[in-house]
């Protein structure tokens, strides 16, 4: 598996990161906010979006978006080829992405909505907390993209107080130890019990990972 920061030129992928979030949307049967190719392309191209490829092929991608000058950060838009779930890809991409946010923006807060109970765990793993939405950015920028989400009247209606979605946070102020960010691809594989001998690689196997 191969995880890297995406560049200007992965844009070829965008139309097809698009379709996969409304199959993941349908298949879910949840509310799902809908992105367009242009602006997965700019996101690629500024440096801001996680890409993942398996054996050469698409796996997966997730992006970073900024709110109410930079103090807030969101790790938006993390889709799995359906293929390939529940091998480790998402958690890998997950973390990759919290990295990548620290890196660039080491003074904001981190957080996500979501309805998936996955990102919640891989949220939680990572220091995450769950939060009532009023701990999450008031940018009206972040709130329109709720919009195309099916339960956007849900949210309205709640004054954007709560949705079906769970809000989580993580904010490195409120870390009294600093927590060390698990290496999930490390995982991907267990490892050997100690004095155990690894098995000899047949010839014809070729890396490959779940």
């Amino acid at each position: 598996m191969t995880i890297r920061v995406a560049t200007e030129a992965d844009a070829q992928y965008a139309d097809l990161l698009c379709q996969w979030y409304v199959e993941s949307a349908k298949t879910r049967g949840t509310g799902i906010a809908k992105r367009e190719p242009a602006y997965v392309a700019k996101k690629m191209a500024s440096g801001d979006g996680i890409i993942a490829f398996v054996d050469d092929e698409l796996a997966g991608f997730c992006y970073i978006e900024t709110f109410d000058d930079k103090t807030f950060v969101v790790n938006s838009g993390l889709i799995v080829n359906a293929g390939i779930r529940k091998g480790g890809v998402g958690r890998a991409i997950k973390q990759a992405v919290f990295e990548l946010s620290r890196t660039k923006y080491p003074q904001a807060k981190i957080f996500g909505i979501t309805t998936s109970l996955a990102v919640m765990k891989i949220n939680t793993d990572l220091g995450y907390e769950p939060v009532t939405f009023s701990e999450l950015t008031t940018s009206e920028d972040f709130w329109k993209g709720c919009k195309s989400c099916k339960n956007y009247g849900i949210l309205m209606e709640n004054e954007r107080k709560m949705c079906l979605c769970t809000g989580m946070l993580y904010d490195a102020a409120d870390k009294l130890v600093q927590v060390q960010v698990p290496d999930f691809a490390s995982h991907l594989t267990p490892p050997l019990p100690i004095g155990t001998a690894p098995a000899p690689i047949p010839s014809s196997a070729t890396d490959s990972a779940s």
